[in-house]
């Protein structure tokens, strides 16, 4: 057991760490160093989400999570269980364990008899990284069956730091990069692949095979690992209820060029097989607007003004369609600018097109 100032000494690690760590893969993997020293675990995962969608946009793993990811994707998405993310995340729950929500009964939970305990795993610790009203990500730590469950003290003690971390998440998953034209001649366009009900890919389009190579570099797998992201889509698509469209999506930060939007679309097949449609996409003005509103603060009647700037509006005709009145337009218009560090409309668009290619042409 770790003493208060052991806690508070790791504390201080963290909050340095996050000052220094040059990107978010490394950020994670020394994070989950740090945390093992003050709140013993077995294993652990720490995984970015799409704050829109709550769905994985990569994740740092250790060994011995990864051979049992695919059954915990199967029941998070797939089963009613206790501590689903999704869960945690709407009720504003930080930190939860399995122990704590099953009454010590840890075999009320799906996840734990049919994944966690046949892997030699007792207890499970999930965290949601929640800022302000947006999750950036989750940490999930594990201990061996034969380690103590964890303790109320070190709940508390992870439920301290959630903000220093989600905060660091949420700057990686803002830091817009520049747009890089070279980039964007090799990778642009749409990508096409077909994954079995078993998520096996079936086929795929020469872009698709290089999103795919550009995401297991993200999370640095292996070529025969599917990368998170797409398991995550293709996963909730195959659970959806059977009378939904069956599309789950994911807007993803990565390291060069445009975020990347992936699609997962509920197929069957002539034969009656189900399958996973995944579309690659960089994204688009929808799917960056609420990236751009987190980046620079914008206040929703802020983001409305800027989709009707994207599409060309004038004033007049921002005003009609918000029903408000055109000096009421320059103020927001005025706010916006200032946020985002432009002087004009024309600026602010010539500076969404060219660094983020949020124009469509």
């Amino acid at each position: 057991m770790n003493t208060h100032k052991q806690f508070i000494l790791i504390k201080k690690q963290i909050i340095k760490l996050g000052m220094v760590t040059d990107s978010s893969h490394n950020y994670r993997t020394s994070l989950l160093s740090l945390l093992r020293e003050a709140v013993p675990f077995d294993a652990a995962c720490c995984t970015h989400v799409d704050p829109q969608t709550l769905l994985s946009t990569g994740a740092v793993t250790e060994d011995n999570v990864e051979s049992i990811h695919p059954h915990l994707f199967q029941i998070e998405y797939g089963e009613d269980d206790v501590n689903t993310y999704e869960q945690m995340v709407n009720s504003k729950l930080l930190v939860a364990t399995i122990y704590e929500a099953t009454g010590q009964q840890p075999e009320r939970s799906a996840r734990y008899r049919k994944v966690l305990y046949p892997a030699g795993f007792g207890d499970e610790l999930r965290a949601v990284l929640i800022l302000g009203e947006s999750c950036w990500g989750y940490l999930t730590l594990y201990r061996n069956a034969d380690q103590s469950e964890f303790l109320q003290e070190e709940c508390d003690w992870i439920t301290s730091i959630i903000t220093l971390i989600a905060a660091r998440m949420r700057a990686f998953s803002l830091e817009l990069p520049e747009r890089d034209e070279a980039w964007l001649e090799d990778h642009y366009g749409s990508g096409i692949a077909v994954l079995s009900d078993h998520l096996t890919l079936l086929s795929s389009n020469p872009t698709a095979d290089r999103w795919l190579d550009k995401l297991r570099s993200l999370e640095r797998i292996d070529a025969q690992v599917l990368p998170r992201p797409i398991r995550a889509v293709s996963t909730q698509a195959l659970n959806s209820p059977s009378e939904s469209v069956g599309i789950a999506k994911a807007c993803i930060r990565m390291t060069e060029g445009p975020y990347l939007v992936v699609r997962a679309s509920r197929l069957r097949s002539s034969d009656g097989q189900t399958q996973v449609a995944i579309s690659f996409e960089p994204a688009r003005p929808a799917d960056m607007l609420p990236i751009i509103a987190e980046a620079y603060n914008l206040t929703e009647r802020e983001q409305q003004l800027l989709h009707g700037v994207i599409r060309g509006l004038s004033t007049k005709e921002l005003a009609s369609a918000l029903h408000i009145s055109a000096y009421t337009v320059q103020d927001h218009l005025k706010s916006i600018f200032s946020k985002s560090g432009v002087s004009s409309r024309r600026e602010l668009i010539w500076y969404l097109h060219s660094r983020y290619n949020i124009i469509d042409p």
